[in-house]
């Protein structure tokens, strides 16, 4: 194989195709609207970052601001957790649109992620939402199937094809040479989204270190790959189609299947094989395993009963008021030792329902590429659902340390004589509030996400080289007339 024949050959396409003017108005309106779509991803993620960070301060003041308190009140004050955005979100918004951004934090109640831009627009939005991996996955594929199409059935059809060949230009030359030019075309498209997306490293200020950098890399690695496989299929189902229309035909069809019907039908039948508990459902399970193991706050509870008598053993008094501890707060740090490792449980098997379902998806990676470059833009922008995930434990885990704290703090400082954690006896200083560390969410690590989307990774190298492999060796499949 002459690697000159197949960059003449690529070259020829590529001026070919500049030759039509559609060409032209086709380019205009897409980088139009991903002028658009980029410029409203980028103003949107301001704009919630700022909200994200006025009402992240302005909670903690509230926390810090308090007065004199009992622990326990305190810890019933509780606090809010916002959630900020991943700055790659810009380039691809993954689920952020149907996650909350919301958490209350208190003790002894875990409460769930609220305020999702979905739930507070329209129903448009559940039919997605403009942005520049739409335009990428969905929206550039059909655009390159329409340019390659007639790549090799033009050919044909005119009668130059079997002139190439008797000239000296082997099939799998052609092949090759065609799916390269038609890739360089395709580039016009997809680079300026790529020049968005290494802009966001290097205009946004996130102490993300190198980190976005990676990220970009990978995504643009992953893209590239992705658009190379779509190329390589255009020219290969061009030249097996008898002419131009069937091409056409066969082509969309495969866009059909591979990124509307497929993905949407793995989605139904996940939901429909892993069913889910609905969010009334799943705090009701939670509370009723609860009741099944002692109510903290009852002081006849007989689990707590139990419990009193063994730590009264253990320091050898007979009334708690003689214990160097407060009991009160002993017996809150047991209940939310208890209500946590509930309330984990139940969690922990909503999640991997979730993850059932998804499986269905993500088994699918293999067959379908459109699937593999879909999940491994979203993990590496940090807008998959392995990353919600990953907000949700670090805030329960955040909850938790924060209301044992006040136990302790309960415990340590609080007398047993106290009745109550009413008026202005029971109460400690106020500067134990902002002992409290603040929340620092930290996102999934590059390496724990490359492994996670290893599967995908694989599907999109397994179908390059299938298609390499195809042209290159079984050549002699396609007809020069």
């Amino acid at each position: 194989m002459k690697k000159e024949v197949v960059i003449l050959i690529a070259k020829q396409f590529f001026k070919k195709t500049f030759h039509q003017k559609g060409l032209f108005i086709l380019l205009f309106i897409f980088l139009a609207v991903l002028a658009y779509v980029t410029t409203n991803s980028w103003l949107a993620f301001d704009e919630h970052e700022h909200v994200v960070e006025h009402h992240q301060d302005e909670s903690r003041k509230s926390w810090d601001n308090n007065p004199d308190k009992h622990p326990h009140r305190m810890a019933h004050f509780g606090s809010f957790v916002f959630r900020a955005q991943h700055p790659l979100s810009i380039f691809d918004s993954g689920i952020e649109s149907y996650t909350g951004n919301a958490i209350f934090l208190e003790a002894h109640k875990q409460h769930t992620a609220n305020f999702s831009e979905a739930s507070l627009s329209t129903g448009l939005v559940r039919f997605g939402d403009l942005n520049i991996t739409m335009l990428l996955q969905l929206i550039l594929p059909l655009i390159i199937f329409f340019l390659g199409y007639a790549a090799i059935t033009s050919e044909k059809e005119n009668g130059t094809l079997k002139i190439i060949h008797i000239q000296g230009a082997k099939i799998k030359e052609i092949l090759l040479g065609k799916s390269l030019g038609l890739f360089f075309v395709s580039a016009i498209f997809f680079l300026p989204a790529f020049i968005a997306l290494w802009s966001i490293g290097f205009l946004e200020n996130h102490n993300l270190e190198n980190s976005v950098a990676i990220r970009s890399l990978l995504i643009t690695l992953s893209y590239i790959l992705f658009y190379m496989i779509l190329c390589c299929v255009t020219v290969i189902i061009s030249g097996k189609s008898q002419n131009s229309n069937k091409a056409l035909l066969s082509l969309l069809g495969i866009w059909l299947l591979f990124f509307i019907i497929i993905p949407k039908m793995a989605q139904v039948v996940g939901n429909s094989v892993y069913p889910n508990l609905s969010k009334i459902a799943f705090k009701a399970a939670v509370e009723e395993e609860i009741s099944k193991k002692g109510d903290s706050h009852n002081p006849d509870d007989p689990y707590f009963n139990s419990l009193r008598d063994s730590i009264l053993k253990v320091y050898n008094v007979t009334n708690v008021k003689d214990l160097p501890i407060n009991y009160s707060g002993f017996v809150m740090s047991k209940g939310e030792e208890q209500s946590a490792i509930i309330y984990n449980k139940q969690h922990n098997k909503l999640i991997d329902t979730y993850k059932k379902q998804n499986s269905i998806t993500n088994g699918l990676v293999i067959f379908n590429p459109y699937l593999a470059i879909k999940n491994l833009s979203m993990s590496f922008s940090g807008t998959d659902f392995n990353t919600y995930v990953s907000f949700l434990s670090q805030t329960e885990d955040y909850r938790y340390k924060q209301s044992q704290y006040m136990n302790e703090l309960q415990m340590k400082f609080i007398s047993n004589k106290a009745t109550s954690s009413e008026g202005k006896i029971n109460v400690i200083d106020k500067s134990y509030w902002k002992t409290v560390p603040k929340f620092n969410y930290e996102y999934i690590s590059i390496s724990k996400t490359i492994s996670t989307q290893l599967p995908a990774i694989i599907a999109l190298v397994f179908w390059l080289l299938f298609m390499l492999l195809f042209i290159t060796k079984y050549s002699n499949l396609f007809k020069i007339i």
